[in-house]
Parts: structure tokens; C-alpha cells; sequence
């Protein structure tokens, strides 16, 4: 089970958001206290009846004669999505990543202001329209390598790189100490490839970073996060540090790997700690390092918030469904127990992600974009057919560097600036 993806899937809206938002919201009272039955639909059908029924019992015993059901869906995304062009998507849900920020409101129970929420949560602005919120992140994540710790100390590298160069050396001599792969790229799944996408801001400790790719016409000059990162990933590859037929890599196998030291290491977010943890020999072997670059002498990792929960508008017992959901938000422990940053501003970091806290890591949250630039680095990203946060991105990469293609990095660098300078041009304009 892997976390949420942050996809830029604009050609793949829902119907209409008018067709879910036809007929009157249910409205309850004021003073109405948690009664009767809901029904949670989440993605982690692997918890339904273990975790999430003890979270059930707990809310339960807050709140005697409530009935908490639980609806796990495999392929959520677009099973839910098809089910919001009806009323009937449940009572609480995840808000599916097709959702735009202005379709929010027709399918979902604002929860409260920005202003206020985010004096709280974490997160907050992510799932967020014209200042209100419709979503709450279930858990936050950091992006970084998970490693094999015995693997990179029998080599002989006990520190975390920091720079490129440094995490290039220290590959090598996994490579040549311990026989193990040094990187695994999970080619052929594609979207453990996407992963590097989210490191962007953190080279540069730059909060507006995403908002500002729409106000440069070069996101690959020399010196950015992306020709920093993406150089990286060329050099690793070209360097023969990655499995050696990338194509035929596969996730689940992955995590056995890098649990048994065969691998050592892969760029994820801190949610895949606790799943290497559980295939590792000993759960002490899987460590989680930032980026290998620093920024005025400290290491930064970007955070973003996972899954977002929220009320479905037309859910007939709305003060339950509110009541789940903070509870589940705030106080049944799922942040924790998936070894992720809670939601909760004020709330301690888990265990897993201590050794960031102990080495001052700097969080990196990307800010929203202004008002009247709204999504518009995702659209010219989606003009530019350059995807971002597709796979295809970063496989064309990899392929260079391996030589699959004749295709130089530079060369592929010159590509993606026209790419990206036409669509700004066509969509911003500044």
C-alpha cells in the first residue's frame, strides 16, 4: 500500500461538479450530538478490519449507540470518483486527487476558515478554497531516501552526504563492500519515480518554489532544485548504481529487498518507512536521510500533507461525520502508527522520524500560490505535456543515463526549458 500522489490529472475531471452538487445539502442542528450510523470510505483496505476497527471501538466509547462503518476500495481514485457524480460517496471520505480547488465546494462540507484551522493543522492550505477548507490531512509526509542502515555502515558510511557528490562516493562503496544494489528506482512501477518530484523547494529551502515555476521560463537552468535533482538521478543511472533491468523492478519485491540489504537505498516519502520496517530483518536496519545537499549549513526535507479527509455535503448525519473526523484527525493515533508527521502543528514526530528532529532538519511546506494564480503551474505543466509528476519524466532520465536512449542530459534539460518557456507563455504571460 503506498501513500497519496500528488497527480496533476486536469484532463481527468470529474463529470461535472454540478451533477454531485444538484438539490440542498442535508442541514442539521446547531446543538445535534453524534448519533446513528456513517459510513468511512477509505484506500487502506489492508487496515478496515484491524487498526481502523480499534479506532472505531475507541470513538465508540466516546460517543455509546454510534456505528462506524468502514468501506475499504482498492482502486479508490477512480471508483470514488465516478461515484461522486452521485449524492452516495459515503458520509466521510478522502477527497480524490481529481478534484479541483473551485469543485470543493460542490462535493464537500467546508470545515471551517484557513485562518482559523491553520492556527491547528498542518497542511491546511491543500485541500482549501476561497479561504475555507474542505479537507484535513489524515498524515503529513517528508521526502528523503529510505535506506538500509547495516548496509551503508558496512560499507563504511555512517553520516548522511552532503552533497551529490558525497551520496554518489557513498553508493560506490556499497557497490563495491557489500554487493548490494546501491539504488533501486522501481522503474517499471513508474510511480515510486514520481518521488523525486516532491525534493523540489527543499534544495533551496524555498517555500514559494512551486508557485514560482510559473514565473521562470528555465526550471532546468543550472542551480535550480529540479537540474540539481534530476542531475542526480542521471548520475546514479549513468553511473550503473540502479538494478540492472530497471524494467522489470517491481514494488512489492522492493520492499523485501531493501528489508534484507539487497538494496540500499530508494527515494520515498517518510510514509514508506514503517512498510520497509516490516519486511526489514530488524526493523532498526531501515533509516531515512534528506536530500544530500544543504542549505546555509542545515539539511531541509519537504513536507506535504497525505490523503485529505472530508465530509461528504450531502451525508445525512453531519454531525457524526464531523465528530469521526476529528477524532480520527486528532486523536486516534493513525499519524503515529503509520510513522508519519501528524497533522496537529503542536503534536510529536513518531519515533521513525526522530533521527531529523535530532539532526535539525528544516521542514520545507510549500505555501499556496497567490489567489489569482491558482493552479497555474499545474496548468502550464499540463501545456507543456512535460508531467511533472508523471513517470514518463523521470524514466526518460534514467534512460539516459543508462543508455537506453542516445538522448544527452543536457539535451534533455534544452527540451524541457522550450517545453516549459511556450506553455508559460501561452498561459501566464509574465
Amino acid at each position: 500500500m503506498r501513500a497519496r500522489l500528488t497527480l496533476l490529472t486536469a484532463g481527468l475531471l470529474l463529470a461535472t461538479a454540478a451533477c454531485a452538487g444538484n438539490g440542498p445539502a442535508t442541514e442539521q442542528p446547531a446543538d445535534a450530538k453524534p448519533s446513528g450510523t456513517i459510513t468511512v470510505l477509505t484506500n487502506r483496505t489492508d487496515l478496515v478490519d484491524t487498526a481502523f476497527k480499534e479506532y472505531a471501538k475507541r470513538f465508540t466509547e466516546l460517543h455509546p449507540g454510534v456505528e462506524v462503518k468502514f468501506e475499504g476500495i482498492t482502486n479508490y481514485e477512480d471508483e470514488v470518483r465516478i461515484r461522486m457524480n452521485t449524492p452516495e460517496y459515503g458520509d466521510v471520505l478522502l477527497i480524490p486527487n481529481s478534484v479541483t480547488p473551485s469543485q470543493l465546494p460542490s462535493f464537500f462540507e467546508p470545515l471551517g476558515s484557513t485562518q482559523e484551522l491553520g492556527k491547528k493543522y498542518r497542511f491546511i492550505n491543500e485541500q482549501a478554497y476561497d479561504g475555507k477548507v474542505y479537507g484535513i490531512a489524515t498524515f503529513g509526509n517528508a521526502q528523503g531516501f529510505v535506506y538500509n542502515k547495516r548496509v551503508f555502515e558496512a560499507a563504511g558510511v555512517t553520516d548522511w552526504p552532503t552533497t551529490p557528490d558525497e551520496f554518489i562516493a557513498d553508493l560506490k562503496l556499497v557497490r563495491e563492500k557489500t554487493g548490494a544494489i546501491p539504488y533501486y528506482t522501481n522503474y517499471a512501477a513508474g510511480w515510486p519515480l514520481t518521488m523525486w518530484e516532491s525534493f523540489r523547494g527543499s534544495l533551496s529551502a524555498d517555500r514559494d518554489y512551486v508557485s514560482g515555476l510559473a514565473h521562470t521560463d528555465a526550471p532546468w537552468a543550472a542551480g535550480t532544485d529540479h537540474h540539481t535533482i534530476d542531475s542526480l538521478l542521471h548520475r546514479i543511472a549513468a553511473e550503473g548504481l540502479i538494478e540492472k533491468d530497471p524494467t522489470t523492478s517491481d514494488w512489492e519485491e522492493s520492499k523485501k529487498l531493501i528489508g534484507s540489504g539487497k538494496v540500499a537505498s530508494m527515494a520515498l516519502g517518510s510514509w514508506a518507512i514503517v512498510q520497509m520496517q516490516e519486511a526489514a530483518a530488524s526493523p532498526d536496519d531501515i533509516g531515512f536521510m534528506p536530500f544530500p545537499q544543504q542549505n546555509a549549513g542545515k539539511f531541509h526535507a519537504t513536507i506535504a500533507g497525505d490523503w485529505k479527509i472530508a465530509i461528504n455535503k450531502h451525508s445525512e448525519n453531519k454531525v457524526t461525520a464531523r465528530a469521526w473526523l476529528d477524532f480520527f484527525v486528532d486523536r486516534s493515533g493513525y499519524a503515529a502508527d503509520s510513522g508519519s508527521i501528524p497533522p496537529v502543528a503542536d503534536a510529536p514526530l513518531p519515533e521513525q522520524l526522530k533521527p531529523l528532529e535530532d539532526k535539525d532538519v528544516q521542514f520545507v511546506e510549500q505555501n499556496p500560490a497567490p489567489a489569482n494564480e491558482t493552479g497555474l503551474t499545474n496548468d502550464i505543466d499540463e501545456k507543456s505535456e512535460i508531467g511533472l509528476n508523471q513517470p514518463e519524466y523521470r524514466q526518460r532520465i534514467v534512460d539516459a543515463g543508462r543508455g537506453a536512449s542516445e538522448e544527452s542530459l543536457e539535451a534533455i534539460f534544452t527540451d524541457l526549458n522550450a517545453k516549459w518557456k511556450t506553455a508559460r507563455a501561452a498561459l501566464a504571460g509574465n
